[in-house]
Formats: C-alpha cells, structure tokens, sequence
C-alpha cells in the first residue's frame, strides 16, 4: 500500500475489497470506486471542488428529517430514482407502468371506504376518482389495497403543514380497498401542479444550473394484491405546462389522463356539489407475481 500515486490508487482500493465475503457487495463496490475515481479523473476535480461536494451532501443529511427526504429529492432531481425504478419494474406493455415514489409517502395513512372523502378538508376544487383494478389477463381483481396521496392547490403535501401543537393532520390522503370486482372510488380535491421544497441544498442545486423545481399535477398511487406485483406510479393531469419539464422525470404518456370539469350538480355517487367540481377515471392493471404467473 505504499508509495500509491493517482495512476495506481483505483486498482489500490479494489484490492482493498478482497476479503469482502458478500459477493453482490464486492461488485458494487468496485464498480462505485471505478465510476468516482473516473469521474474525478474525467473532471479534473479540484480540491475546493471535492470540499463543496462535501458540505453539499452534509447538508443534504442536515436538512433530512422524518417529515423531509432530502435525499430522495436529489435522487429524484437527477434522475436517478427514474433509472433504478425502471430498471426493475419492467412490465408488459397493457401493464401500468410505475414511477417515482416520491419523497412524500406516509406508512399508516387513515384508512377510508370506498366512497369516502379523503381530502379530510384540503384545499382544492372538489374531485370524484373511480377507477378498476385489473390484471394483466383482464381479470377484475378484488380487495386489492389502495394507497393514494397528493397535495393541496398551494401545492403542498398535509405533512408539510403542522398544527399548533407541532403535529400533522393527515389530508388527502388514505388508504382504501377496491371491492369485490377491483372497482374503487373516492373523493378528494384537483391534482396542482406545485414545487418540490427548494429551499434547502437541492433548491440550490437546481437554480445554480439552471432548472425549475415544479412537477406536473398527479396523484400519487400505491396497490398492492396478493398474487400481483406491487404497483407505484401516478396519475398526471392532461394539459398540464409541466408535462414536458417534470423535474423529477416521472412522466409517461401512458399514466396521463383528462380530469373533466363539470358545473355544480351531482356526482356519480349522489354527492351534491355547489360549486364547480373535476372527475377522473383510470383503470390500473398490475402484473402477476411470479409465484403467480
């Protein structure tokens, strides 16, 4: 280990790794340091450079609470969540396809029945969702487990806001089951477009090069089925401006769907709306486990 230069330190470090009894460790390790020690290299980093990177992860770690995941927003704003999701959620093309978790998602969200309101009071335009959960072969498939979250029309997720006493009171969000023939709805309020939090590293991150922090309006989606592949993607909102620039990536065609406007009346399921009031429908189609197909 002695007397190591810059045209022998890479291969120095991989032989550190030898002894290293977990194999699927070893090769992602080796590769890690190959890729940094390239890049380095590729760059030419300075050391003021390597120094801010430095500060800049630590404060990314700083700013990480359980209510804000700074890291998944970096993961996301460089496109990298998008990589490694599809990387291993390749599916069928009549499957939904998924995307991003997003930095949002709250294990434990109150638990509702079809038809209920889930906006728990969320600002936003009156909204009624419905849709089916299928399987890949057209089968209706029952009780499947719902996850859905989105934010208000200030474009912020309920576990932005606190109450006086420091806590977070669950909105627009919950968690229902679809019935015994994959139907499922709700109500709630219209998908916004809004920001991801840019005021911390990453906000910084993306004005020092020149990008915008907003997503495109979407719900966010999470079924679960036994016999099925856990699905996560979202719903996007037709006409959005955002469609093209979403800064996390997680556009697809195939998730983006028309929420239609209606004037005061009644919705499909006998809620009377005074005011001006949004429906969207989508169907979402999960892939069989293998155990199961």
């Amino acid at each position: 280990m002695r007397n190591i230069n810059e045209d022998t330190i890479t291969q120095a470090v991989i032989a550190s790794f030898s002894d290293c009894r977990d194999g699927r460790l070893r090769t992602v390790m080796t590769s890690l340091v190959q890729h940094l020690h390239a890049f380095a290299r590729d760059v030419h980093l300075t050391e003021d450079e390597w120094f801010k990177a430095i500060r800049f992860l630590t404060e990314v770690g700083h700013i990480t609470d359980d209510k804000r995941q700074e890291f998944i927003l970096l993961s996301d704003t460089l496109g990298l969540s998008m990589l490694v999701m599809s990387q291993n959620n390749r599916k069928p093309s009549n499957c939904t396809e998924a995307t991003v978790f997003g930095p949002f998602y709250v294990e434990g969200a109150p638990l509702y029945n079809n038809g209920e309101d889930i906006s728990n009071g969320a600002k936003g335009a009156p909204c009624y969702v419905s849709g089916q959960v299928r399987g890949a072969g057209g089968e209706a498939i029952p009780d499947a487990q719902i996850d859905v979250w989105q934010s208000d029309e200030d474009g912020f997720y309920d576990v932005q806001h606190l109450d006086e006493a420091g806590n977070v009171i669950h909105r627009a969000r919950g968690r229902l089951k679809g019935d015994a023939e994959g139907f499922f709805n709700f109500r709630s309020i219209l998908a916004e477009a809004y920001p991801i939090p840019h005021d911390g590293p990453v906000g910084r991150m993306l004005a020092a090069v020149g990008r915008h922090p907003w997503r495109p309006a979407h719900l966010h989606f999470m079924i679960e089925a036994p016999g099925y592949e856990t699905l996560i993607t979202h719903v996007f909102r037709d006409g959005d401006k955002y469609l093209e620039s979403d800064v996390v990536f997680g556009v697809r065609s195939t998730l983006i769907a028309e929420w239609k406007r209606h004037e005061p009346g009644v919705a499909p399921d006998g809620w009377e709306i005074d005011v001006p009031w949004y429906s969207l429908e989508y169907d979402f189609v999960l892939n069989p486990s293998e155990a199961h197909a």
